[in-house]
């Protein structure tokens, strides 16, 4: 749990330094919230808190075939904790979705 909290708190570092650097236009880019965790694992960020596996499964399938599509939740809530997992069959599909949903932040807010 520690490290997960950990892990949280870096990557919410990371998007804020970039953030802040004026790395982004007036509103941050899906890449800030997407980000590559293997060649084809990408972390999503920025979610709805209505957004389960489903829907977020939706969402990334037409970029290309996803294995698992995960929404992390909150143990004691049992509430999202507004970001999860995606992983595709290939890096190519990955590098897809990733091009194909940056700038897209209001889509990713409003999902449910």
């Amino acid at each position: 749990m520690a490290f997960l909290s950990k892990m949280g708190n870096l990557l919410k570092q990371s998007v804020g330094n970039h953030i802040n650097s004026g790395l982004s236009a007036s509103s941050p880019s899906i890449f800030q919230a997407i980000r590559c965790m293997s060649s084809s694992k990408l972390f999503i960020g920025g979610l709805s808190y209505g957004t389960d596996d489903t829907s977020l499964r939706e969402a990334f399938s037409s970029y290309g075939e996803v294995i698992e599509a995960r929404v992390i939740m909150d143990r004691e809530t049992g509430r999202s904790r507004g970001f999860g997992f995606v992983t595709f069959t290939s890096a190519d599909e990955a590098s897809s979705a990733i091009q194909a949903m940056d700038g897209k932040v209001d889509f990713l807010h409003n999902m449910v």
